[in-house]
């Protein structure tokens, strides 16, 4: 099959490449930097023109880019973030409507950000949006994806949770002080954090190909959400150390500025659509994923 994919040289983008690659599918990468063996297209996510050659001839396409969120905010970077997910998928949606062979399914990230802080309240993809900046982000966004549902494009959008792998992700920010015996909770730890195995991720984008039923928005995150608290007590305990240092909210506000409230925020995600349509987890308990990625 031939695919195209945008945010190749990604903590994501690389897990899929590969095992694409390793399939046999044949992969195209759009994006500002060539991944090594596979044909490429330069494109910036926040181009109005998405490069023809990209979108010709193939079947499916995985759009992954966008601006890293992890860092502190401003205007400047809060634009950057809006303009790259929202104008560049609709540049991707523009381009696919001037090809002359339509790709036939369009994969978008999207993220549980489209919930914003729910609490307790246990969110499906039917759930309303939230409120805040990274809820009006995932919803234009995930909008822009769907304008190619008219051009009789099916249409996935992957409302992805925090993804633990290897090498990057949000694990890879929390590793360094949990080994050096000062990680702890987050606040008061009681906010529910929704997590996925970066396999999990490949393997849904994979099911996504295979599987005509499955469209709309999938949240992908794993079917047992934990706790912060939670979290913490398991990573520690995966690697030998004590989790005794609570991180105040006050640091966290210091360092992040706005985006500190989505560190905060509480989403107790379950994936109704994946189960729904068979998909079977690799990862479905915190624990083994995270010996998985600590090993």
């Amino acid at each position: 099959m031939k695919i195209t994919l945008t945010g190749a040289t990604g903590f994501i983008g690389k897990a899929l490449l590969q095992t694409l690659a390793e399939q046999g599918h044949v992969v195209r990468t759009a994006g500002r930097r060539a991944a090594p063996g596979v044909a490429f297209s330069r494109w910036e996510s926040t181009s109005s023109v998405f490069p023809p050659a990209a979108v010709e001839a193939t079947d499916v396409i995985v759009h992954l880019a966008g601006e890293p969120l992890a860092r502190r905010w401003n205007e400047d970077v809060k634009r950057r973030i809006l303009e790259s997910r929202v104008d560049g998928t609709n540049a991707v949606v523009a381009a696919i409507g001037k090809a002359s062979v339509q790709p036939r399914l369009l994969i978008c990230a999207s993220a549980i950000g489209y919930y914003g802080d729910r609490g307790e309240e246990t969110l499906r993809e039917s759930s309303a949006p939230g409120g805040g900046y990274l809820s009006e982000v995932c919803v234009s966004w995930e909008s822009a994806a769907r304008q190619a549902e008219a051009m009789g494009v099916r249409v996935v959008m992957l409302r992805t949770g925090i993804v633990l792998g290897k090498d990057g992700g949000a694990l890879a920010q929390m590793l360094l002080p949990f080994r050096l015996g000062l990680g702890g909770r987050i606040g008061s730890g009681n906010q529910w954090m929704s997590w996925i195995h970066i396999d999990d991720i490949v393997g849904l984008v994979l099911h996504a190909i295979r599987t005509e039923e499955f469209r709309g928005p999938v949240n992908a995150t794993a079917p047992n959400p934990v706790r912060n608290r939670d979290f913490t007590r398991e990573l520690a305990a995966v690697l030998f150390r004590p989790a005794l240092f609570p991180v105040p909210v006050f640091a966290l506000r210091l360092l992040f500025g706005e985006m500190h409230q989505v560190i905060l925020s509480s989403q107790r995600v379950m994936p109704a659509a994946a189960l729904a349509s068979g998909y079977r987890f690799r990862y479905t308990e915190l624990a083994a994923a995270l010996r998985a990625v600590t090993a």
